[in-house]
This record gives C-alpha cells, structure tokens and sequence, in this order.
C-alpha cells in the first residue's frame, strides 16, 4: 500500500511521521524487517479479537487504513497536525473517511473519546520526553488489549551504523530520545500493565498487554 509521508519533517522541533517509506522500500533486508514486523504486530491483534482499534501515534495512518480494509472500526491519532493531514489525504486516496484521523497528543488522551477494545502505541514511546507519563495515559483509557513496541537497543542502532546511517550521531534515529533493551522495556511495561505476549521482531521488542486488574 503506496502512502504519502512526512519524509521525517519537524513539527515544534519534534520529528514526525516515516523519515523515508519503510513500508514500500524495495531494498531486501528493510522488506525483510517490515514483514517480521507485520507478521509479529497481524498475530497479536488477531489474539486479540478487538471489534475497534484505536492507534495512538499513528503517523500517516498506514496500518490503520489496513485494519480498514480488513473491515474493522480502527482510527488513529498523532501529536502532530502535519501528519495528520497527510493521513487523512491516503485516507480520502482510498475512499475512506478521513474524520478516522484526529490531531491529539497522547499525554491528552480522554478515556470518554479515545478508548477501544485494542490499543496500539507502536513506535511512540522512544520520542517521548516523559514514556512513563504516556503510559499512565494509555493506562487510563478503557480497553482489553494493547500493543505496544519500540526498537531494541542497542541492535537498533548498531544496525543503523552498520548500514553507513546517522555515523555522526552513532546510529542513533533522529527524533529517537529514549533507548531500552528488550527486558528494561518489558520492566517499564509490567509497572502498568499485564504483559502476555513477547515478541521480538528483528530489531524491535513488541508485547501484547491487558489492563491490571
């Protein structure tokens, strides 16, 4: 699915959206990624059964067009009005409604507007100046599941330099402020939430969680 992309442009200085189209490269080894990717993110959300999907932190809106496609009432939110636009553009692209899309930052988020069955915060977590405060937010909301990945370092970025990317900044991904191994981030995860599932697709950590009781 061809989408339009921020091309990593900055809003308040913060990077939004896809740097490059991950999702349509044609070199091998980030197809490769991104099918290990969709493969591990597809199996959690069936396990999860949701009749609505909720992505927090959806970019340009690629997967939650997909969920549309596969007919269920997914929409998605990002910081950033940029973005946005841009998701509601690939949404009109399509024939979908573009009113899917909504301009929120998930330390804004309201459980009477924002919860659903099956919460996705993918990709997220790691610009966040404060992850704990977007997880007590994501906490507050009413659901049965949630996803939740981000890129496994150090492999992260020791495969970005490898690749001859960010040499100057050691492989580190613009806009990317936090860095966790996969066990700190399922520690940080398990202070607010049941972990069920562990996946680890190369290079991320992705776990499936539901609400503590």
């Amino acid at each position: 699915m061809k989408i339009k992309i921020s091309g990593g442009a900055k809003e308040d200085g913060i990077v939004t959206g896809n740097a490059y189209d991950k999702y349509g490269s044609k070199n091998p080894i980030v197809k490769w990624m991104m099918n290990g990717f969709e493969s591990a993110l597809s199996d959690f959300v069936t396990k999860a059964e949701p009749k609505s999907i909720h992505e927090i932190g959806c970019g340009e809106g690629y997967w939650v067009l997909r969920w549309t496609e596969q007919e269920i009432n997914a929409r998605g939110c990002d910081f950033s009005k940029t973005v946005i636009e841009l998701a509601r553009e690939n949404s009109i692209a399509r024939g979908v409604s573009p009113s899917i899309f909504q301009p929120c930052s998930i330390y804004d988020l309201e459980a009477t507007k924002d919860s659903a069955d099956l919460l996705v915060c993918c990709e997220v977590l790691e610009h966040l100046e404060d992850p704990d405060a977007g997880l007590q937010a994501l906490k507050n909301l009413a659901f049965q599941h949630l996803i939740l990945s981000v890129p496994r370092e150090p492999l992260w970025r020791a495969l970005n330099f490898a690749r001859g990317k960010y040499i100057a900044q050691f492989g580190n991904t613009p806009g990317h402020i936090q860095h966790w191994s996969k066990q700190r981030f399922i520690t940080m995860v398990s202070k607010y939430f049941d972990v069920i599932e562990i996946s680890s697709p190369l290079p991320w950590t992705m776990l499936l969680c539901r609400p503590r009781m």
